[in-house]
């Protein structure tokens, strides 16, 4: 089974770098671009199962993009979220009326960001991990550490 895609746009390095290589250490295939003109090539060429956009790009707006790309019978599917700085309900209202099936405000998190791709491709969520214990002879319990 194919590993699922995630299209990554920001204009910050430092975002496309710790995001990109938690993504691909959470088993996603990820690509990444840095601006509006080149995302939306991404998006048209690739067919990214998901994609992140920061709203405010080089060369074309995340705002723009996202209209562009709903606007197209063959990627109007393909889930979107904004990653944002904007926390004015008004560029948030902006970001879902341009498009964007979700928005999260940077800073985030990489689990945050991990859970929020895991809930618009409808993946359950990881479960932690149950604690390993021992029951003993005597009925107590103990944990393994």
């Amino acid at each position: 089974m194919p590993l699922p895609r995630i299209l990554i746009v920001d204009d910050y390095p430092d975002a496309l770098e710790v995001w990109g290589l938690y993504l691909r250490g959470a088993g996603f295939e990820v690509l990444l671009a840095s601006d509006g003109p080149g995302a939306f090539a991404d998006i048209v060429r690739e067919k990214p199962d998901v994609v992140v956009m920061d709203l405010e790009l080089p060369g074309q707006s995340g705002f723009d993009v996202a209209r562009a790309v709903k606007a197209r019978q063959d990627t109007r599917g393909i889930p979107l979220i904004a990653a944002t700085g904007y926390s004015l309900t008004s560029q948030l209202d902006l970001a879902r009326a341009s498009g964007f099936d979700s928005v999260i405000v940077k800073p985030c998190e990489p689990q945050a960001l991990l859970a929020e791709i895991r809930r618009v491709l409808n993946e359950p969520a990881a479960q932690p991990a149950a604690p390993v214990v021992n029951v003993q002879q005597d009925g107590s319990i103990r944990g393994t550490d």
